[in-house]
């Protein structure tokens, strides 16, 4: 079913063990866990479903964080579903690199082009990911992408939204279940300016420093020159405070950003990221 037949509505929430049902009927199965809870949540009930007929599929590359990859290998883990793990390069992609609007689908095409290659030979029927009802309202080019290729939504199928998946992860133990969400590294780069490998390892040794510094939601947005820094909302004053502030400009200065600031008003939700 595509987001346009679900909508952003819903009547009512199909309950997990509903969920579980409708995923045992769907053969080989592989979910695309990217480390967030959405796609964590999918890859438990595929994995309470169908046992080792399902895998979780995480992809590496320039423009994943390696938190993100640490978080997928740690949650699998936990979860007991084996785990796949693929590289994939959007940066040969030229009409990925020129960081047009339309951006995100060219990531998610060559992503679901990865994920389908590895799973044709071994007999994949199902391909799933993470995408809930909330996700439906955001103009997101990617999930395009992954419908083209006949990825299902099964929690948007459900009904589930983002308080729903939230719940459950925390009712089965996901260690995951309180973690901010997430992003590709290319999502704070300014659209219109080039993506290039050397960038995305820039913006992701600015948000590292800035995790290491105990901050939980962080955003390096940058038009290639410049950063802007945007911490959760409750976590601001302590990123105006010195001598936090000066030393986070030293810090991010030292990368190569030629100017930095400290965004006053704290993390804004854009689209997807």
């Amino acid at each position: 079913m595509s987001s346009a037949e679900l909508g952003p509505q819903r009547t009512g929430i199909l309950p997990a063990d509903g969920l579980r049902a409708r995923l045992a009927t769907g053969g080989r199965t592989a979910v695309a866990l990217s480390g967030g809870v959405d796609s964590s949540v999918v890859a438990y009930l595929a994995f309470q479903a169908l046992g080792h007929d399902a895998t979780a599929v995480t992809l590496t590359g320039p423009a994943v964080p390696v938190r993100e990859t640490e978080e997928a290998r740690a949650t699998a883990s936990a979860i007991g579903i084996p785990l796949v793990t693929l590289v994939v390069d959007p940066l040969a992609d030229a009409s990925y690199t020129a960081n047009p609007t339309n951006r995100c689908y060219f990531c998610r095409k060559g992503e679901a082009a990865a994920i389908q290659s590895w799973g044709a030979p071994r007999e994949v029927a199902s391909y799933l990911d993470g995408i809930h009802l909330d996700d439906l309202g955001d103009v997101r080019p990617g999930l395009r992408a992954m419908e083209e290729a006949g990825f299902r939504h099964p929690l948007a199928e459900g009904g589930w939204r983002k308080t729903d998946v939230r719940r459950y992860a925390r009712e089965v133990g996901l260690p995951n279940w309180d973690r901010p969400s997430d992003a590709c590294l290319a999502s704070r780069v300014t659209h219109g300016n080039l993506i290039s490998a050397p960038l995305l390892g820039q913006v992701q040794s600015a948000e590292e420093c800035l995790l290491r510094r105990g901050f939980r939601r962080v955003r390096v947005r940058t038009d290639g020159r410049s950063a802007r820094v945007e911490v959760g909302p409750g976590e601001v004053a302590h990123l105006l405070a010195e001598p936090i502030a000066s030393a986070v400009r030293a810090e991010l200065s030292a990368l190569g950003f030629a100017f930095v600031e400290l965004d006053p008003a704290g993390y804004r939700p854009r689209s997807g990221a």
